[in-house]
């Protein structure tokens, strides 16, 4: 007997989406992001202080990259079997570590190590809190890691202005105190996991699980799918990497703009970003993921091509668009791959989180060696094409939205 259509996992979530419960993990995830964005946005600091070139920034966006992306789908299998929702507490105190240790470091090790330190504590935070969100998003799923990516997305959005306002004026070791707001975001996961606790042993108590309904695929296509999603994740990523690394050091160097300056236009970069992270998951629930994919990846490449040869006007209109069509993109990916392999949701989410983080190292290393040698307009010439890999999306299968149903049908 084959199962021709069925609930090929049953997935735990409550009846109705939790808005308090997404509230406080987006709030954490502003938290986290912003720490890691904050450390981005201090380069023009650190490169005057321990007097580094372009590939030893990307070595450090490259320590934090990798540590947090080679975790994530290891705790991702491990949580599939045991969730474990206060670990991102425990996440949280990594980065609150990891930032002590970049406000008094006196060398470049030192800087590398609260690199590290920052990327651990990321790597913990992501698996289990994306799959609290799905838990807790009543079957909106779309949304429900839109709210949570959203956060994210903000705090990415907020690091440079912290830079701008607190930390180029007042010294690295202002920092110090700006690691203050990863104990709000401890207390917050604390209470949302013990919420996630007493959920989850009443729905076991109940014997309550969800069931979900898609169209089963055999292997070979879920692998095909998984390796598409995946392109397409390194092609967002790193291009993410030219701006989210180096777009202070474009506009500093093409349109001669003071720091403070040019993290003002980063921040409406990422501002952009989280607008369109916020609205990428909604309209997937609505009108499909791959529709999303194709329009996000592959629609944003006539204003990647025309960046790099534009005046400081449109620089910043083209940037803000990218930003908002590339970033509606991920909530759908993640959702799409969950879908895919709905009994490894933990799996799946560390997968793509850390492989988020580690093409966007690698692309900073990289980029960063390409900067040295050619120059930073020659990388944002060459990084214009990255988005025309969209055009894999049309090898994605056409996954429809689940349906509810009490049983399995057999024939």
């Amino acid at each position: 007997m084959s199962v021709t259509e069925g609930a090929v996992a049953a997935q735990e979530q409550t009846d109705g989406i939790q808005y308090p419960v997404l509230g406080a993990l987006s709030a954490s995830h502003l938290v986290n992001d912003m720490m890691q964005s904050l450390l981005v946005s201090i380069y023009p600091l650190l490169k005057g202080e321990f007097t580094l070139d372009f590939v030893q920034l990307g070595l450090i966006t490259l320590t934090y990259q990798l540590t947090a992306s080679l975790l994530q789908p290891l705790i991702g299998l491990y949580t599939d079997r045991h969730p474990q929702p206060f670990a991102a507490s425990l996440g949280m105190g990594s980065t609150m570590l990891g930032l002590l240790t970049l406000a008094f470091a006196h060398r470049y090790e030192t800087v590398l190590l609260a690199a590290a330190l920052i990327g651990t504590g990321s790597s913990v935070f992501h698996p289990e809190t994306s799959r609290i969100a799905r838990f807790a998003s009543g079957g909106s799923h779309g949304l429900a890691q839109s709210i949570f990516q959203i956060g994210g997305n903000a705090g990415t959005a907020v690091g440079p202005l912290i830079a701008a306002f607190i930390v180029l004026p007042y010294g690295r070791s202002s920092i110090g105190a700006v690691a203050l707001m990863t104990f709000v975001a401890m207390f917050l996961l604390f209470r949302v996991a013990i919420w996630y606790r007493g959920q989850h042993l009443k729905n076991l108590a109940r014997g309550r699980r969800s069931e979900a309904v898609y169209a089963v695929l055999p292997r070979r296509v879920v692998l095909r799918a998984m390796g598409v999603l995946l392109i397409l994740v390194f092609s967002k990523y790193f291009y993410l990497a030219s701006l989210g690394s180096y777009y202070t050091f474009y506009l500093m160097q093409k349109f001669h703009l003071a720091p403070q300056a040019a993290q003002l236009y980063l921040f409406l970069f990422l501002f952009a970003s989280a607008a369109g992270t916020l609205l990428g998951g909604p309209i997937g629930d609505r009108v499909g993921r791959k529709a999303v994919i194709w329009v996000s990846i592959l629609g944003v490449a006539p204003f990647t091509l025309a960046l790099p040869f534009v005046d400081l006007p449109w620089t910043c209109v083209l940037t803000v668009v990218i930003g908002f069509v590339l970033s509606s993109a991920f909530s759908a990916i993640v959702v799409f791959a969950q879908e895919l392999a709905p009994k490894r949701v933990g799996l799946v989410s560390g997968l793509f989180f850390g492989l988020a983080f580690g093409f966007g190292g690698l692309g900073a290393a990289v980029l960063g060696g390409l900067a040295d040698r050619y120059g930073i307009e020659t990388v944002y010439r060459l990084c214009a094409y990255l988005p025309l890999l969209g055009i894999v999306t049309v090898l994605l299968p056409n996954v429809g939205r689940p349906r509810a149903l009490p049983g399995l049908t057999r024939t």
